[in-house]
């Protein structure tokens, strides 16, 4: 039987598709997630020590980022993308056979390290197989519903982790979290690669940096996509992070703030569905989406009351649907040759920033409540819907 061109392109797109959902699920269905830091203190790490963790997690992604990146556009990406979980495998079993600090450190570089090597590499490796099959401008779509499978595996792990643990402690967390790394490698050797350069002699990794830079430097629209990324991921990812607390201020009972939470990322889901469609706002439309999700933020946040929670979860959502979207812009922009350094530079700039985020937020919540910070954290994002909505202006003026 043969199959006609239409069929063989679309079981293609298919087999890519199922692919990466199936490894973005994985990756994140982590059930140690909502436990190691409970696990750090009954081994009897200090607070000064379980920061210290977090740091060098941090600190071993922004070093490897770029690098991995440049790396991934140099040799194999898919690769990469099994051994990246391999390595955090090895890192939570180390957590739960030998706990203590060192184990835990070690943990942390091998978890930072598997993430590097995958990012950048991973949305290389689709969008250049999406562009061979002839479907590149179904990559909004495709990235979104990954990273809404990202979120539902993180909501799944969160609710499995209490009845397996209740079950068998931290050895069973761990244990479900290696196998999930184990099956995401798995997975991931089922990606097409059909790159005609990689492992080419003359194109190293530090080669395939320079030129990668370079190219930013010189072409002023991939600058400004790559700067469009961490500008609109940074902040809410970082307030991601103290989202709990500002549940807890509204005054709901202990036992309320998981369900809330839920909502929330329920919501962000929901934005990454959307990402398809939504690619055809334009730069117009992502001014608008940017600027209505930072109101709903400070609305929200400054009602202090459920409902206040449910329009954060609306901006969240916002939020990380302009992220897709700023991705979307970055690859279209970017060369094949280039693309996982590139992107893995976008991704640095978003660590930075996030960094940075979590220092801007500690000065301002010394004196501040959690409602106020958010609230004045939506700023930045109604000063980039504004620079976006400058552009498209100067750009609209300046066609013949």
């Amino acid at each position: 039987m043969t199959l006609s061109p239409a069929r063989v392109p679309a079981t293609g797109v298919r087999r890519l598709t199922s692919t990466l959902y199936g490894y973005a699920f994985l990756d994140d269905f982590v059930l140690l997630y909502p436990v190691y830091a409970l696990l750090f203190a009954d081994t009897g790490l200090s607070l000064w020590q379980i920061s210290s963790l977090f740091a060098l997690w941090s600190i071993t992604a922004v070093l490897l980022e770029v690098p991995s990146g440049a790396w991934a556009d140099a040799v194999s990406r898919r690769l990469l993308l099994w051994v990246g979980p391999l390595l955090t495998a090895v890192g939570f079993a180390l957590w739960v056979i030998v706990p203590s600090y060192w184990a835990f450190a070690l943990g942390f570089v091998l978890w930072g390290a598997g993430g590097a090597l995958g990012s950048g590499a991973l949305e290389a490796l689709v969008y250049d197989e999406l562009e061979r099959l002839g479907a590149a401008e179904r990559y909004a779509r495709v990235a979104g519903r990954a990273r809404a499978a990202r979120l539902v595996a993180t909501m799944t792990s969160i609710g499995l982790a209490g009845p397996v643990f209740a079950l068998g402690g931290y050895p069973a967390v761990g244990a479900a979290s290696v196998l999930a790394c184990l099956l995401a490698a798995a997975v991931a050797t089922r990606f097409p690669e059909h790159r005609t350069r990689p492992g080419k002699g003359d194109d190293g990794w530090a080669t395939t940096l320079r030129t990668g830079l370079a190219e930013v430097h010189r072409d002023r629209s991939v600058r400004g996509a790559l700067l469009l990324v961490p500008a609109v991921a940074a902040v809410w990812g970082a307030l991601d992070e103290y989202t709990p607390l500002l549940v807890r201020d509204t005054g709901v009972a202990e036992t309320t703030v998981p369900y809330l939470l839920l909502l929330v990322w329920a919501l962000v889901t929901v934005g990454s569905l959307f990402s398809g469609p939504a690619e055809r706002l334009g730069t117009t439309g992502l001014a608008a989406l940017l600027a209505a999700s930072a109101l709903a933020l400070a609305v929200g946040a400054a009602a202090r009351t459920p409902a206040g929670i449910a329009l954060v979860g609306l901006a969240f959502g916002g939020f990380q649907l302009a992220e897709v979207l700023a991705d979307v812009r970055l690859q279209h922009r970017i060369d094949e040759s280039r693309r996982a350094t590139l992107t893995s530079v976008a991704s640095l700039g978003t660590e930075l920033v996030t960094v940075a985020t979590f220092g801007v937020y500690a000065l301002l919540g010394t004196d501040a409540a959690h409602s106020t910070v958010f609230a004045v954290l939506a700023v930045p994002y109604l000063v980039v819907a504004l620079a976006l909505a400058l552009a498209r202006s100067r750009a609209a003026t300046a066609r013949p």
